[in-house]
């Protein structure tokens, strides 16, 4: 048997050196490799030097710049008992301040900041490019935090702890080094961490498969171990949550990006609760966990059907009985987008046919009754924050040409008032939106929404640009861009969004509708949205681009290659794009869930057919694409946007690229960062399809 393993374990050896054998550009995949970034600033040079003497690009970038610098933005409120904290930038905190101030003065209307944390004194002091991550309180009195830092914009994070009061790291406090992975208080003693224990302690995705129970003044290679994942699983990740004066503390191993087991870690003991794996966990309420199916479940001959929002009697459910009540059961039109709870009270975000709604419900005798409350139509309604001591909350709410604006409610009677606005930032009366519907090949209603000045004329001639994601359940909705009102629209173009199968606009059926062998659909769907656009004349493909970033940097990657003959420019941001070994760099091997395991032969006949590196060919007229991408990504690896704009230039086709050194998965870290890329994106743009 062991020289079977052996064997196998070699022929698996060779089968990957031949793959890369196969692949002469994997030299760029070597992230800070010599050549590899020899590569990158000749690459940069060029479409800096080209793009940069663009008549449009220096407005562009004033203009973007200014609105990310303004004092006038919104400072949306992260809530810890008596105080308010936020993360803020401008031109004179470039890397950003963490400050807070009190509830009292914030729901006011003056908040009367104070710094606590100075992101770019603390980057000059240890001489790294510092990126704040976030940070976590110490419940109740929320005078210690955990706070996470990124060398440079990663999703690795190197964890401090943080005195509120002295307003400085707590001398031999809790300390975790540069790692994936999470951290919360149990107590302030106690810790519950996932990281980078040491060798064999991260999955095949490359996050943390153990969980650890830390106490303070012992190291954490010593600290107690109480769970640990299989090594082909996505991550652990151990969590507190809380209903009322009680604390839970729960394990979660995801055993695929879309099934997880989750555990009460109770009395040193896990318990593993009954529900299904795909489904997901949203807080307890009232002793009631709220649980949401991504299919259908059946409980004592009763059967819940896929995406209903269901709660269950949380202490029956530690016993093993399942004691249910249905909260909400979407239509085929609806989804929930998401969830929060107050004091008292929980809040549903639901879509409804890509418009946001919001509900408040109240569980009372057994049984679950609600209230919507009355914003505006057309747009996005998102939870900001709420408060775990009152039922008081926030909320947002957008639409393309509507600016942004907070709001304060109180969920125990049902009434909110408008906190503060963004300016307008560009004239949204000239401008009007519409959904319309478009069908695709199988004959799905695709829904789109088109943002236009009123009264184009329809004789193809408009510049149009088409947004789309369509993956990982992710649901694009209405949202208020300065920067592309005033880089596009005022500039002549069309803004289009399209709400793609693989997104969760309807549902986890319009999810599960294009992964896998489905994913075909997810591009069908989109050139359904370029062809309608095309037949009602609001553009031609000579006008005509495309938009998208990760997911959806693969989605523009398969249409450019697929249906060149649509596009006449393409913005390929932080993209998956050689599907061959995208399982194999950083944290890829985690969407296999999505996309499938290309080892796997009959899994990768499917992936073959649209994989976009792979799927290149001479002779064809693509349009000239512009990539993007960010050095420090740790999640989707630049090495993708490098090879295939080797393997392009090697076959004769011009391309742009823009390779920024720091950023992560979000591409920038500072808001001069934002402003050039915007700058560079959008004057590619107007020159291509203007």
């Amino acid at each position: 048997m062991k020289k079977y393993i052996l064997l196998l374990l070699a022929l698996i050896g060779t089968n990957q050196i031949l793959q890369a054998q196969d692949d002469k550009y994997i030299w760029l995949e070597e992230v800070d490799g010599k050549k590899a970034l020899e590569f990158v600033k000749t690459q940069n040079k060029a479409t800096v030097d080209k793009l940069s003497s663009e008549k449009d690009y220096q407005e562009i970038y004033d203009q973007s710049l200014e609105i990310f610098n303004s004092k006038e933005k919104i400072a949306y409120p992260n809530v810890y008992g008596n105080y308010v904290f936020n993360f803020w930038k401008d031109k004179d905190h470039i890397r950003g301040i963490w400050r807070r101030c009190s509830l009292e003065s914030y729901t006011n209307g003056n908040p009367k900041w104070e710094t606590l944390l100075d992101i770019d004194e603390l980057s000059k002091k240890d001489d790294i490019k510092w990126v704040y991550k976030g940070a976590s309180g110490l419940y109740p009195d929320f005078n210690r935090f955990l706070v996470k830092l990124s060398k440079g914009g990663g999703d690795a994070v190197v964890t401090k702890e943080f005195d509120i009061n002295k307003k400085q790291f707590v001398e031999n406090g809790f300390f975790i080094a540069e790692s994936k992975g999470s951290a919360n208080y149990i107590d302030d003693k106690t810790l519950i961490v996932t990281s980078d224990f040491g060798e064999g302690t991260m999955t095949t995705s490359g996050y943390p498969r153990q969980v650890k129970v830390w106490k303070r003044g012992t190291l954490l290679k010593d600290a107690q171990l109480i769970f640990e994942g299989d090594s082909t699983d996505v991550s652990v990740q151990g969590y507190v949550t809380r209903d009322g004066s009680k604390q839970y503390t729960l394990v979660r191993k995801g055993v695929t990006f879309y099934a997880r087991n989750t555990f009460i870690w109770k009395n040193d003991k896990l318990i593993q609760l009954d529900i299904p794996e795909d489904a997901e966990t949203n807080g307890i309420l009232k002793n009631q966990m709220l649980v949401q199916l991504k299919s259908d479940w059946t409980v004592n001959s009763k059967t819940y059907k896929t995406g209903t929002l269901l709660s269950i009697n949380f202490t029956e459910l530690l016993k093993g009985n399942k004691e249910i009540e249905v909260v909400l059961v979407p239509d085929e039109f609806s989804s929930i987008l998401g969830i929060r709870k107050t004091k008292n009270k929980l809040l549903v975000n639901v879509l409804k046919n890509v418009v946001g709604q919001l509900y408040i419900y109240s569980f009372s005798n057994g049984k679950w009754s609600n209230q919507k409350v009355d914003t505006l139509n057309l747009g996005a309604i998102y939870i900001k924050d709420t408060n775990s001591f009152t039922d008081q909350f926030f909320f947002s709410f957008e639409n393309f040409i509507t600016p942004s604006t907070l709001y304060t409610a109180d969920a125990s009677n049902n009434t909110f008032n408008a906190y503060k606005s963004l300016p307008a930032y560009f004239d949204a009366s000239k401008y009007e939106v519409h959904q319309y519907k478009a069908t695709s090949k199988d004959g799905t209603m695709i829904p789109y929404f088109m943002v236009s000045a009123k009264g184009i004329k329809k004789d193809g001639s408009n510049p149009t640009l088409v947004y789309a994601y369509g993956g990982f359940e992710v649901s694009l909705t209405p949202f208020y861009a300065p920067t592309f009102g005033v880089s596009w629209l005022e500039k002549g173009g069309v803004f289009v969004m399209a709400n793609l199968r693989g997104g969760g606009e309807f549902g986890p059926k319009w999810h599960q509708d294009g992964i896998k062998e489905k994913r075909q659909n997810v591009y069908d769907d989109l050139y359904a949205v370029s062809e309608d656009l095309i037949a009602k004349k609001v553009t031609s493909p000579k006008h005509l681009g495309l938009l998208g970033g990760s997911n959806g940097g693969l989605l523009v990657g398969v249409a450019f290659t697929q249906r060149p003959d649509l596009y006449n420019a393409i913005v390929c941001e932080v993209p998956l794009l050689d599907m061959k070994r995208y399982h194999k760099l950083l944290a890829g091997a985690s969407w296999m869930g999505e996309f499938g395991n290309p080892d796997i032969p009959e899994e990768w006949e499917y992936i073959k057919k649209y994989s976009p590196y792979q799927n290149l060919k001479e002779g064809m007229k693509y349009p000239e694409v512009y990539f993007g991408t960010s050095t420090r990504d740790d999640r989707v690896h630049p090495g993708h946007a490098r090879k295939m704009v080797a393997k392009m230039n090697a076959m004769g086709y011009k391309t742009y690229y823009y390779e920024n050194t720091e950023g992560g998965h979000a591409g920038s870290s500072t808001n001069e960062q934002r402003a050039k890329s915007n700058a560079l994106m959008f004057s590619y743009l107007l020159m291509k399809l203007k």
